[in-house]
């Protein structure tokens, strides 16, 4: 009889929050100012602001998350959390999406603009085969088992850090400091509360990627103790990295120039450094890419993972299969395979808008979940609790409801084309949990059979 074999406890605090970090400062922080001081007109001031008010609209959803996330310490993240909060249905659909759409997305995504920069080394034309190439690595180097890849994260975490540092001291040591910082608000005829609603979206996107850490709490050696720290304090630096980083853009390139670059970084050292500066931010830009896209695979594969392990995904005896290295090898090949395929389109930007919206209703659904289960589940131990309940959960949730309506109705034909086509793929998955139920009823029922006739 074959052994089971069960996910190694092995990860820790430090290795939880550089996943954070890792799949959260990637290419926000590099490509995002363009469409921030376009929305403003080229002023800097609301877009300075809109840093700050979304960070703290992602800490207090942080917040709210962990205590989900501490009450069922589970692999699979909102998966788990939402079958239990809600019912088997939300939890497998939330898990449906998430495989087929949000980390596939994010994973071709970042691909194809880690290819872009690199095409500045070997010339245009090869963004595609690179991008599919730089996925294949990542899906080996995680076959190798999760102490690998989690190591890889901290490696690169550490690395794509080096290049903002530098930026952020260089920038103010060398930059003239005579650019406006936070005024004027925004460029004339402009409305500050539409723009506003416009940086958020755009923001959030460079927030994208704090709640994967959750995915990973079964193979955490202490994920009560571990998993807010992580989160939260991933969050908050990574709030900090982005503001100090911006004002040192602005200390050395004005707010209606960045509207101009797609790489304002870039841009940035080329004025600091010279010449070779740009090429050094490439590079680093390269670097933390690929510790954001490495991110992805290893907490999206844990999501098929445990919708496999218990039988509640197509072909759930292979993605559930365990390598000698004891990581889900078919889970990582099937969520990278798919990354490949999305990474032919070469379209960063959509497939950014794709995954965000596709993420942001089961974020709201797990925020209101940390009511439910304080309402379902008083007398639950909870070893860590939401501040300021229930005002935390409630701008969590308002700020969940906001991008959902804002992505549907409120920011163009575009955006509104891809949110619904989100909702259809996640509808499709209504079917498909009903012939996967099928199934495992199927096989539950011949699996007694059996039992009594022995």
């Amino acid at each position: 009889m074959e052994q089971k074999r069960e996910l190694k406890r092995n990860l820790g605090v430090a290795t939880a929050m550089a996943l954070v970090v890792g799949c959260v400062i990637g290419s926000g922080v590099f490509f995002k100012p363009q469409a921030i001081y376009t929305a403003t007109g080229g002023a800097p001031g609301l877009g300075m602001i809109a840093w700050v008010i979304t960070g703290l609209a992602s800490i207090a959803a942080a917040l709210t998350f962990a205590e989900v996330a501490i009450m069922i310490p589970k692999t699979g993240g909102m998966v788990a959390y939402l079958e239990e909060i809600y019912n088997p249905v939300v939890g497998f659909l939330a898990g449906w999406v998430q495989t087929i759409l949000f980390y596939p997305a994010m994973i071709s995504a970042l691909a194809v603009v880690c290819a872009q920069q690199a095409g500045l080394f070997i010339g245009d034309g090869f963004t595609v085969p690179l991008a599919i190439g730089i996925i294949i690595l990542i899906i080996f180097l995680n076959n190798l088992g999760s102490k690998v890849g989690g190591s890889i994260q901290v490696v690169f975490t550490v690395c794509k850090l080096i290049p903002l540092v530098l930026l952020m001291v260089f920038g103010f040591v060398k930059g003239s400091g005579a650019n406006p910082i936070f005024s004027p608000m925004v460029g004339d005829g402009l409305s500050p509360a539409v723009v506003l609603g416009q940086l958020m979206v755009a923001i959030l996107f460079a927030f994208e990627g704090w709640t994967g850490v959750g995915a990973i709490a079964g193979e955490m050696k202490n994920p009560s103790r571990d998993l807010p720290i992580a989160i939260v304090g991933g969050v908050s630096v990574i709030m900090g990295v982005y503001f100090i980083i911006n004002i040192a853009y602005l200390w050395v390139l004005p707010a209606s120039e960045l509207a101009s670059l797609t790489a304002p970084a870039s841009a940035v050292a080329l004025k600091v450094f010279g010449d070779i500066g740009g090429k050094i931010i490439s590079v680093g830009i390269m670097i933390s890419v690929f510790g954001a896209c490495n991110g992805f695979v290893l907490s999206g594969s844990r999501v098929a993972y445990s919708l496999a392990a218990e039988g509640n995904f197509p072909f759930s005896k292979n993605l559930a299969r365990l390598n000698n290295a004891q990581v889900p090898t078919n889970s990582i090949i099937l969520v990278g395979g798919i990354g490949c395929v999305y990474a032919i389109s070469g379209q960063f930007n959509l497939l950014t808008d794709l995954a965000v919206f596709s993420s942001w209703t089961f974020y709201t659904l797990t925020f209101i979940g940390v009511m439910k289960l304080r309402k379902d589940r008083p007398d639950a131990v909870r070893t860590y609790k939401v501040p300021l309940y229930p005002v935390v959960p409630i701008i969590a949730v308002v700020s969940g409801v906001y991008v959902i309506v804002n992505q549907l109705f409120m920011s163009g034909l575009q955006s509104t084309v891809l949110s619904v086509g989100s909702i259809i793929i996640m509808l499709v998955g209504l079917p498909v949990y009903a012939v996967v139920k099928k199934n495992k009823d199927k096989k539950k029922t011949t699996a007694n059979a059996e039992k009594i006739l022995t």
